[in-house]
């Protein structure tokens, strides 16, 4: 039996924990270089938002509906995941973090009302984190996914579902009728697993809800779909097909890349971008114990903009396996100075880490030709360490220049707000 713990809006719920005045407002977080909605309220979306909406075409209802945009503070957003998630972790013995606001919580062995548990948890986390959240209990991670989303949708819009399923939807306490009914008032794309696609061709084929779905042989689907679509079927039939990941599977390659908020044409300012994003991509290799053998460096122009094209890439390989900043950095910046031309305006630059394999299996070798072969593992420890305490970009390359703030490739953030709990020069003061 699984629990779907899963934060409501929950960037814009981030923001309204520190500015009340928010609260009944449409509001909407905008994503990278502020581009596009990437979290709405529940106020904006009555207004039409839709996910993914461009600012500009949305821009004109701050006069017009009193929509308030804020750039996007992911820095603000973990620390409050990580707030949200130890809380949640009360809920039952094992967790799994989906997502940055979603967790599933195995119930085995868990005893008493899980209802009721569930109410508490949920409760706690509203009042010391300020995150409102809903809660879904299924005998599987699919139909605990589902229940989630009609605890929300029941709260959020009222009638659609019974009022006591609001908040903490708990599929596996109704009686089978009561099972039935909320199935079968439930769209079958509202299924975790079913894309739009899918959802089409099911809806030709005569499902078009839960209940419809969940009736259908596992047998015919795998024929007709896939082996995927099998497995949501026998999961919504409460046949357990999707194991609860104590431990992600380690990625096989690792990217950071990131849009400029202004045009960069010189090649300085590019190679403190790409040297930024190699550290990054560093310490989310060393975070899953990998090394790199090969590091991918690219750059391109605005496709939408006027003026001439560039797009390269080059892949640098590495002496040996590693996960040391320092040596990623001088990659990642020699691989721009070898693709770099002048008279561009760059819009985008990334790094690619490639060929990453267990640092386990790294073999000890003679190489009197390099010139630094000492063992850097404490070193990059120690800086992990730090910038995991004092915030990221507390120890940092020199090539990167330090701080993003003011630069050329900086993301465009105008209207982010202070990050309340990770900075000392931006936590709240309450004055009398």
């Amino acid at each position: 039996m699984y629990a779907l713990v899963d934060g409501n809006n929950f960037y814009v719920s981030c923001e309204r924990v520190f500015r009340p005045s928010l609260n009944g407002r449409p509001v909407v977080v905008l994503s990278n270089n502020d581009g596009c909605a990437i979290a709405r309220s529940n106020e904006a979306k009555a207004l039409g938002i839709k996910m993914g909406a461009p600012w500009f075409q949305i821009r004109h209802m701050e006069e017009t509906h009193g929509l308030v945009a804020l750039s996007a503070n992911f820095t603000l957003y973990g620390d409050m995941s990580d707030r949200m998630m130890s809380l949640a972790a009360g809920l039952g013995p094992t967790q799994e973090v989906y997502s940055i606001d979603e967790s599933f919580i195995g119930l085995q062995g868990v005893r008493g009302d899980l209802t009721k548990r569930s109410q508490a948890i949920r409760d706690r986390i509203n009042q010391w984190v300020g995150i409102p959240c809903g809660i879904g209990i299924g005998h599987t991670k699919t139909l605990a996914k589902l229940a989630n989303y009609i605890a929300k949708t029941a709260e959020r819009k009222p009638g659609s579902y019974p009022a006591e399923l609001a908040q903490v939807c708990n599929l596996t306490a109704l009686p089978a009728q009561d099972l039935d009914d909320v199935l079968q008032a439930t769209l079958v794309e509202e299924v975790w697993g079913v894309g739009r696609k899918i959802a089409a061709q099911l809806h030709e084929g005569g499902v078009h809800t839960v209940l419809d779905l969940a009736r259908l042989d596992p047998a015919t689907v795998r024929r007709r779909w896939s082996v995927v679509l099998e497995r949501t079927v026998r999961e919504l039939q409460g046949m357990q097909c999707i194991d609860l990941d104590d431990a992600p599977t380690p990625k096989k390659e690792i990217a950071c890349t990131r849009s400029f908020g202004h045009a960069v044409t010189e090649l300085p300012p590019l190679v403190e971008a790409v040297s930024e994003f190699a550290s990054r991509a560093a310490e989310k290799l060393r975070k899953q114990g990998s090394l790199a053998s090969q590091l991918l460096v690219f750059c391109h122009t605005s496709p939408f903009r006027p003026g001439p094209r560039f797009n390269r890439s080059i892949v640098v390989p590495l002496r040996r396996p590693t996960a040391d900043t320092g040596k990623l950095v001088w990659a990642a910046a020699a691989g721009m100075r070898r693709i770099y031309e002048p008279g561009y305006k760059m819009a985008k630059a990334g790094v690619m880490l490639l060929d990453l394999v267990p640092g386990s299996v790294l073999q000890g070798e003679l190489d009197l030709e390099e010139e630094d072969h000492r063992d850097r593992t404490k070193l990059m420890v120690a800086l992990d360490t730090l910038n995991q305490r004092y915030g990221k970009g507390t120890v940092h390359s020199g090539a990167t220049g330090g701080t993003n703030k003011g630069k050329d490739w900086g993301m465009k953030q105008e209207r982010r707000t202070p990050q309340y709990t990770t900075r000392w020069e931006d936590v709240p003061v309450a004055r009398a």
